[in-house]
């Protein structure tokens, strides 16, 4: 049986902030695997270090000390211009508050990351119209944000993460904003995303998000204390 991909592998990562004249250490040492296909939740307590996580592991920042490789390229100690160029290319993200740009349809939000491709307007207009029907959004592709309610702007998140065909997706919260029937509406896209042979992280406080997931990470006090 062949040995499963590795995405993402941190080693040893630590995190540490400065307050004032105060150190708060928000990762204390956290070395974790994630590969092709996996479907993990990470938990925690406010404070446990969730959401420092993330950040490192979707290149939005860099750790104090340890390793971080994405793939087999060490990203550790990448200036933040390599790091936009690494999230581009194989990273999606889905956020909480959804994080699509007000005055933008839903085909232009979705289609925004392709700028930063060789492709033509005409390819990116065509892949993005293809991914918000993947979504379930082909009806609604020049309404703007405010002209959908919080499960569609989610829809179009998330075809935004998707339009570049990344390596991971990162869901932070992703129906933190939305109500419990619309929020398994999501979950449900993600579900099917990962039988489809996506890879998903997601972040949450949510035990009914989490249960969707097939492996759960809990950090506390900036240490992983199971998965």
């Amino acid at each position: 049986m062949a040995k499963p991909q590795i995405i993402c592998k941190a080693i040893d990562i630590h995190k540490t902030y400065l307050r004032g004249k105060i150190t708060v250490e928000a990762l204390a040492g956290v070395s974790l695997e994630i590969t092709k296909n996996d479907y993990i939740a990470i938990m925690g307590p406010s404070g446990s270090g969730k959401s420092t996580l993330m950040h490192i592991l979707g290149c939005l920042d860099t750790p104090t000390s340890g390793q971080y490789y994405l793939e087999d390229r060490q990203v550790s100690r990448l200036c933040d211009a390599e790091l936009a160029l690494i999230r581009g290319q194989f990273i999606g993200f889905v956020f909480q508050n959804f994080s699509l740009l007000p005055r933008l349809s839903a085909l232009d939000n979705v289609a925004l990351p392709l700028i930063y491709t060789k492709s033509s307007r005409r390819d990116q207009i065509d892949k993005a119209k293809k991914i918000l029907q993947k979504v379930g959004l082909a009806d609604r592709i020049f309404h703007r944000p405010n002209e959908l309610s919080g499960g569609e702007c989610q829809r179009v998140a998330i075809g935004r993460a998707l339009v570049n065909n990344p390596k991971i997706i990162f869901a932070d919260e992703p129906t933190g904003n939305l109500d419990s029937k619309t929020g398994t509406e999501i979950m449900e896209i993600f579900d099917k995303l990962i039988e489809e042979g996506n890879t998903i992280v997601l972040v949450t406080h949510d035990a009914n998000v989490a249960a969707h997931a097939k492996k759960t990470i809990t950090l506390k006090d900036g240490l992983v204390v199971n998965g």
